[in-house]
């Protein structure tokens, strides 16, 4: 596949010019088209010289991503299923919530964790993102929005930490000050649990939100519901958490999809607060969201809340998540694997 544009800093943007024998400034230029005006098109790019465009063309494109299908409601929640140039595809959601517009963007192409009740892993895994696609996501939503988003956070298909490099150079590039600029705090990373990437993060000086995937009080429970809890379990994921906001000074945010009668009852919510009470984090209560492989459903909610009553009475922070996938294909993946199984119609046109 040919290099995507979006993926690539000012600097290597302006090496790559001159390389093709243009000043350095066409650099500056072609990254204003990219990641300013969210050009997807060389022939957007008036003020760039034929010749530059041509010769980039051929190893480098402009447009990695397109969108083939939508779900939702102008107004509310947004789901896109996204092309890929190889004829692969991903799932990119706009969550507007207030004031805000939150982007929740795919780090790979199917995912390899397994977990129970995701509907990623499902359809199987085949590779991982560049950092050009996962900033081409966000370009995509920022000019369907007609504005850059509040938020960004890796929520979808994929294990960002399984993706690490790529990752974090979509996050550098989505912060950079002459891009979309979207401040550090406003971009959440998420993992279901990847110790040696979260002991990465800590170093990497960024104030990005880190988002851990837990959905149980136990690691017998967790087990079945997390496979990798046999890689990285409980005990170990919470105490690299704990190193964690020592060293960043800042706060876990654990996700707990609660089901009914599984992982919602007051005795897990007074285990879960026992092991989580030790260092300072929050914890977000996320209502089922249905998979169809997965024979779960969300708790009413009179136990939702009691849920969240019985963890801060023994000083754990937490919030109650309305499910944001309801009407738009519910839980994460699930767009995608309808459109494979031939549930919904596919544009034949793909990203060049």
């Amino acid at each position: 596949m040919k290099i995507a544009l979006q993926g690539l800093f000012p600097e290597e943007l302006q090496a790559l010019c001159q390389a093709a024998g243009q000043p350095a400034f066409r650099g500056k230029q072609l990254w204003q088209w990219l990641q300013i005006q969210g050009a997807t098109d060389w022939a957007q790019m008036g003020n760039l010289p034929r010749a530059l465009k041509e010769k980039l063309a051929e190893t480098h494109t402009p447009a990695p991503a397109k969108i083939l299908k939508e779900s939702g409601e102008p107004g509310g929640t947004r789901k896109w299923l996204v092309g890929l140039a190889d004829g692969e595809s991903v799932e990119t959601v706009l969550i507007p919530a207030r004031e805000r517009n939150t982007v929740c963007v795919s780090t790979q192409v199917g995912c390899k964790m397994g977990c129970a009740f995701c509907a990623s892993a499902k359809c199987g895994f085949a590779r991982g993102l560049s950092a050009g696609e996962i900033v081409a996501q966000v370009q995509l939503v920022a000019v369907a929005l007609g504005k850059r988003p509040d938020n960004v956070v890796y929520m979808g298909m994929g294990e960002p930490f399984d993706n690490y490099d790529e990752t974090l150079r979509s996050v550098r590039i989505l912060n950079h000050p002459d891009g979309l600029n979207i401040g550090a705090r406003r971009i959440t990373l998420s993992t279901s649990g990847v110790v040696p990437g979260i002991r990465r993060l800590a170093g990497e000086g960024l104030q990005v939100e880190l988002s851990v995937s837990l959905h149980a009080p136990n690691p017998d429970l967790r087990r079945k519901l997390m496979p990798i809890e046999n890689k990285y379990p409980m005990d170990e994921l919470l105490r690299e958490c704990a190193d964690y906001t020592a060293k960043t000074k800042r706060h876990v945010t654990f996700e707990y999809t609660l089901v009914k009668g599984v992982n919602d009852s007051l005795r897990d919510a007074e285990e879960l607060a026992g092991r989580l009470r030790r260092f300072p984090c929050r914890v977000n209560l996320i209502p089922l969201s249905p998979v169809d492989e997965f024979a779960g459903e969300a708790p009413p909610r009179p136990v939702l809340e009691a849920f969240l009553r019985a963890l801060e009475t023994r000083g754990v922070e937490g919030t109650l998540r309305e499910s944001k996938g309801k009407g738009v294909d519910a839980a994460c993946g699930q767009l995608r694997r309808r459109a494979q199984s031939g549930a919904l119609p596919q544009k034949e046109d793909r990203p060049d």
